[in-house]
């Protein structure tokens, strides 16, 4: 039995019994008594074993499940060595030997990373070994296991697919770049990898059991490279590899030839890539060949001249930096939060970039090597390198006790009192309070030194705050006063027409149980923040509603307070978010239920300036791709957001009108377009990697998505549903590839049901959109996923009128281009069928009059006007517009081209089908009424308004409807 702890405070006392006692449940008896008599030998060793233990979850594990690994560490003195440079190598070299194949490789990988990850560990713990020393180790680990790996996997892949060779017969091997910590020497105890794979020269491979190009035999390489390493098994994973700075991100290969690279970085590189590539050395593979690559790639990286140009470069980067901080509330992150070793890592680049290229001095990749290099230049004040190195020294070892814990990635301080207590112990501070406080102080001081390196102009202060009156003022109304008279004159000093309503309702939020129980940075937080908040809405348009409204937001976000500090520093996104959520109650709700929306409001460039489609369809394939594969629900967390985000600047543009009515409606109908895009790649790749690719008998198996309604003409609206079609062309006799094979239609129906799934699952964060497929062939009850034949013929022989209708606003809005096409050709065929005039108006008339019935309004709603379904509204108008073309699309083809019903109009007036005032009519009808509706959902209202708001366009929509539907 081990002796009575003595050195551990009590909280971590509890944690020492316990894998003590798990310790001898698990170990052999033998174990047990070396490991009790080793202690009873040394006092020290004891005094280790306890802090080790209970301050690392992940080591007292693997002590109890591998003993002998642990009594080995011991005996051979490598708990207390330091480890010279190859040692690694050589001892994974001969732990590797005679391995036969890669399952037996794999273990061997993670058994020998489980050894000297305790023996890292144990050394940063008991402080044998200094921050430079772990950093190191972890990163000789890491060549190591990439070296190794390397060495016993490209023989075998020699043998399998040839060895690439270029042009002149020379053969080829891979050229494996560290980036990040890993090419600075500087990994942490649970780092991930970050890699790129390069190899010299385009060619083929030769003698092997097949020929593949190089590309493809070093990505496939790479991949097994990956996957041995990367791949958790029962022993865990070897590295976590991250391949996102190669060219291209995920989209990119995973392995280029030199020239591809040079040519890349040359064309399209960007400057965050020129700060990574500050890093970039050659760890693995071609070593020569590699120096020849960081050659060709160092003028990207440095320029020849003192680049001033990256100070803009550095801003944005900088902004980005606290744009993601406060909108994710990583304030407690020790590498990204403010003052954090992001921070630091971040000034000695800036200094890199803009002298590298002169001078090479500044071409290192350690930080170590460069802040010293920093003041010996008078880059920065005397001692301020130095400091800054302390503090980095702190945040990495913070960084190190917190991921040594139980092998996590993670830079987050605890907020559990265990967790700090731990932390403070094993720091070597008296309590939380006192780590806490010398963090603080340290953190300021980078934070301050990173403000300078980057600081920009200063606007003058009239610009950025209110006048002092009117602060006291505010002040004033939201502390409140003891002669509420005294308030009340404030209130209606600062704009408001309700003073006394203003006044009661800051004392509700003030009394709210959130509020009372807040922390007390977090209430400093919203002192400062609620008299900006008073001011900016006292000079609303309608000050009361615009404060009530964001009063919501105010509650929402109370245990977030990084959004108000985010608000407070940034006037100007404050403007604009009052002045918006004064505007629509839409706006107010959303950024309410999705604060995190808030970050859109900082940059009135991008707010006010959406992109097109191509640029949303770029932008969230950009987005997506980092992203894993395998992450499902982060990536729709992207699509919700990516949805969201946008919207909102959207509806931003039509609050201040700066786009109209039907360019809103094409930025909506595009979003929907981008989601849908990537949605169905998502989808089809899950299916594909589940069951293969469906089986194919001459035509390449596909999907289209077919938008319907709104969605099909071009006329999405704020909140608007989905109504979708899925067709598949695959021969449904078929099967799939894969190894759990399913028949085609099996296939592509939960293809669909993935689809809709992705895009209607309920989460904190809401859906990306609401899908209605009712209008696939024989509705609710029909096949979710249709054959393209199957459609056509269900169009032709068994659709109802009103389905024909439909089919008017119908387009493909996803999925393959030949089978858009030909859905395309099937619809232009179907709309031009032969009709009977009469009956078909009769019926057309007859479906109208139930709706109107059914879904318009009351005999007691007379002073109501519904813009959609009462008379001379909306319907009307589409009904006219979708019986026109059934009727007349034969005769003339033009009718059959577009989807969306201003461009019908157009047609029906050149066609002579309607005269140009009757076709004018009805289009400023419709746009008006459906501006009308949009402004009523931007309010949170009904569809509904006065009759005599609707002017006299209803009248003129009643009067044609009777003029073309009159009954003979």
């Amino acid at each position: 039995m081990a002796q009575q702890p003595s050195i551990l405070p009590a909280p971590l006392e509890a944690n020492w019994n316990r894998h003590w006692q798990c310790f001898e449940e698990r170990a052999p008896q033998g174990q047990i008594a070396w490991l009790t008599g080793y202690i009873a030998q040394s006092s020290l060793f004891e005094n280790d074993l306890q802090r080790v233990w209970s301050c690392s979850e992940y080591v007292a594990a693997r002590c109890a499940s591998r003993p002998e690994m642990f009594r080995d560490l011991v005996e051979s003195g490598d708990l207390t060595a330091c480890y010279t440079e190859g040692r690694l190598g050589r001892a994974l070299r001969e732990q590797l030997s005679g391995v036969a194949d890669d399952s037996e490789l794999m273990r061997r990988l993670r058994l020998f990373r489980q050894r000297e990850m305790v023996r890292i560990i144990w050394r940063s713990f008991t402080h044998q070994a200094a921050l430079e020393e772990t950093t190191r180790d972890m990163t000789w680990l890491a060549e190591a296991v990439i070296r190794q790996t390397l060495d016993a996997t490209y023989p075998r892949a020699c043998e399998d697919w040839g060895t690439p060779q270029n042009g002149d017969g020379e053969a080829q091997r891979l050229v494996v770049l560290g980036m990040g910590k890993l090419g600075a020497w500087e990994l942490n105890v649970s780092s991930d990898i970050d890699l790129i794979f390069a190899y010299p020269d385009k060619g083929e491979t030769f003698a092997g059991k097949r020929q593949l190009s190089n590309q493809e035999f070093f990505t496939r390489l790479g991949q097994k490279l990956i996957r041995l390493i990367d791949e958790r098994t029962a022993d865990g994973f070897v590295f976590r590899v991250d391949m996102r700075l190669r060219p291209y991100g995920h989209s990119g290969a995973l392995a280029l030839n030199f020239d591809a690279m040079e040519e890349y970085y040359q064309s399209q590189g960007r400057d965050w890539e020129r700060y990574a590539m500050i890093k970039a050395r050659v760890i693995a593979g071609d070593w020569q060949a590699g120096e020849r690559l960081i050659a060709l790639l160092r003028p990207f990286t440095y320029r020849k001249y003192v680049d001033y140009s990256a100070i803009q470069a550095l801003r944005d980067m900088k902004a980005l930096i606290n744009r993601e901080v406060k909108r994710t509330g990583l304030a407690d992150d020790l590498k990204k939060g403010a003052g954090g070793i992001r921070e630091v890592e971040f000034i000695a680049q800036a200094f890199q970039i803009i002298r590298g290229g002169r001078d090479s001095r500044f071409q290192q990749q350690p930080l170590n090597s460069i802040l010293p290099l920093l003041e010996r230049e008078k880059l920065l004040p005397e001692g301020v390198s130095s400091r800054l190195y302390e503090a980095y020294r702190l945040l990495r070892n913070l960084e190190h006790a917190i991921q040594g814990w139980d092998d996590q990635q993670t830079q987050q301080l605890p907020s559990d009192d265990a967790g700090r207590a731990r932390l403070a112990w094993l720091m070597g501070f008296d309590g939380w309070d006192a780590l806490a406080a010398e963090l603080e102080r340290q953190r300021a001081f980078i934070r301050q030194v990173f403000s300078d390196v980057v600081a920009e102009q200063e606007e003058q202060a009239a610009e950025e705050n209110p006048d002092a009156a009117a602060t006291a003022a505010a002040q004033l109304v939201w502390q409140g006063h003891s002669e509420d008279y005294v308030a009340i004159d404030a209130a209606a000093a600062l704009g408001y027409r309700k003073p006394k309503q203003i006044i009661e309702l800051l004392e509700k939020l003030r009394s709210r149980r959130a509020v009372l129980s807040l922390p007390v940075l977090s209430r400093a937080k919203l002192d400062d923040f609620m008299p900006l908040l008073l001011h900016a809405c006292g000079q609303a348009e309608a000050p009361e509603r615009a404060l009530q409204r964001l009063l919501t937001l105010v509650e929402a976000v109370l245990r977030r307070s990084a959004y108000l500090v985010m608000l407070t520093e940034n006037p100007r996104a404050l403007e604009r978010l009052v002045a918006l959520s004064d505007a629509s109650t839409w706006m107010a709700d959303q950024l309410s239920r999705h604060p995190a929306l808030l970050d859109e409001l900082l940059d009135s460039r991008t707010l006010f300036s959406p992109p097109d489609k191509a640029e949303l369809q770029d932008e969230l394939r950009q987005q997506l791709l980092r992203v894993p594969d395998d992450g499902l629900e982060a990536q729709m967390d992207v699509l919700r957001y990516f949805r969201m985000s946008h919207g909102l600047r959207v509806a931003a543009c039509e609050i201040t009108g700066v786009l109209p009515l039907m360019q809103v409606s094409d930025y909506l109908t595009w979003l929907a377009e981008a989601i849908l895009e990537q949605v169905l790649v998502i989808a089809w790749e899950q299916m594909v990697q589940r069951y293969g690719e469906p089986g194919s008998k001459g035509v390449s198996p596909g999907m289209v998505i077919i938008g319907y309604g709104k969605m099909g003409g071009i006329e999405l609206g704020h909140g608007s549903d989905l109504d979708l079609v899925f067709l598949h062309n695959a021969a449904t006799r078929l099967a799939t590839t894969g190894e759990n094979s399913v028949d085609n239609a099996t296939f592509f129906t939960r293809l669909g049901q993935r689809i809709i799934h992705i895009l209607t699952a309920q989460t904190a964060s809401g859906t990306v959109y609401e899908v209605d497929m009712r209008l696939r062939p024989s509705g609710n009850s029909g096949l979710l996923v249709t054959s393209v034949e199957s459609f056509a013929r269900y169009q032709r022989e068994d659709a109802w009128t009103w389905e024909h209708q439909a089919l008017v606003r119908a387009r493909p809005v996803a999925g393959d281009n030949a089978l858009a096409r030909q859905f395309d050709e099937i619809r232009r065929e179907i709309l031009a069928q032969p009709r009977e005039v009469a009956a078909l108006q009769q019926e057309v008339r007859e479906m109208r009059q139930k709706m109107r019935d059914h879904l318009g309004s009351s005999a007691a709603e007379q002073e109501v006007f519904h813009l959609k379904q009462d008379s001379g509204g909306i319907a009307d108008i589409e009904f006219l517009v979708q019986y026109h073309v059934l009727a007349f699309a034969k005769r003339h083809a033009s009718l059959a081209v577009y989807t969306d019903n201003i461009r019908i109009l157009e047609a029906l007036e050149g066609s002579g089908l309607l005269s140009k005032a009757s076709a004018e009519c009805l289009q400023d009808a419709y746009i008006f009424f459906r501006s009308m509706g949009h402004r009523l959902d931007l309010q949170g209202e009904t569809g509904s308004i006065n009759p005599q708001e609707a002017g006299d366009y209803r009248e003129q929509v009643i009067a044609l409807w009777e003029q073309i539907f009159a009954e003979k």
